[in-house]
């Protein structure tokens, strides 16, 4: 690809009022800052089902920068959101990442520069390689996403080492191969999915090590996501069996 290229950061929402804007102003900030030698830069807030301020506010950044656009998707779910944007997407490159902001902002134009200057055609954060930097995060959060990404690996033959890390790059042009071999849930599991999808289809994947500040006010229960994982697993074990 060539050296410079058109980037859109999808941002799932689900009642973010209290941290919206000024989380999405530190990002634009970010963008304007160090990115601008990559190429152009957007940023799409999906809103999957916000029941407070949040559309409101996010229409309000919409209105305010041009680089941003807000996304209505009327149904809840991490996956949801991220397919609704990508599959809409003109862009070069489509990317994930949380609102919290846990993986520091300087991994950007690090995983954007794997796909476009090192060639790779998909790239993930992992809290999990030796290089990478933890912090706040509680020792059942860790111990759990160790075990789930050790039952990834086992069940599905992987190599990447963190799949729950929401901090994901990918070209656009792979995203409906990658949904129409398998990777099609609607719930956080599609962020894992899509790499042990890109893996069974021989796509080039980096897997970087990333700086990463666990948000002590997260709303995810962890317990709840784990069973909704395993039951995702065992679905896309079905999907992918021909691959």
């Amino acid at each position: 690809m060539r050296n410079a290229a058109n980037i859109e950061i999808t941002i799932p929402v689900l009642n973010e009022e209290k941290t919206l804007r000024e989380n999405v102003e530190k990002v634009i900030e970010f963008f304007q800052q160090e990115c601008s030698h990559l190429g152009e830069i957007s940023l799409v807030i999906a809103d999957n089902g916000s029941t407070d301020k949040t559309e409101l506010i996010g229409l309000g950044l919409q209105d305010g920068n041009e680089c941003v656009r807000y996304l209505k998707v009327e149904s809840k779910g991490v996956g949801l959101a991220l397919k609704t944007s990508w599959r809409h997407s003109k862009s070069d490159i489509v990317g994930y990442m949380d609102l919290d902001l846990a993986t520091d902002l300087r991994h950007i134009p690090q995983a954007i520069s794997a796909i476009l200057v090192e060639g790779y055609d998909i790239v993930t954060g992992s809290r999990l390689l030796k290089q990478s930097n933890v912090l706040n995060r509680g020792l059942l959060r860790g111990f759990i996403s160790k075990i789930f990404n050790f039952i990834v690996r086992s069940y599905f033959s992987t190599k990447f080492s963190d799949g729950m890390c929401g901090f994901k790059f990918l070209r656009q042009d792979i995203y409906t191969k990658l949904n129409e071999a398998g990777a099609q849930s609607n719930g956080w599991f599609f962020a894992t999915e899509i790499l042990i999808v890109g893996e069974k289809l021989g796509y080039k994947l980096k897997d970087i090590p990333v700086t990463w500040i666990d948000d002590p006010d997260s709303k995810v229960n962890i317990i709840k996501l784990m069973i909704e994982y395993l039951k995702a697993m065992r679905k896309l074990k079905q999907r992918i069996s021909t691959i």
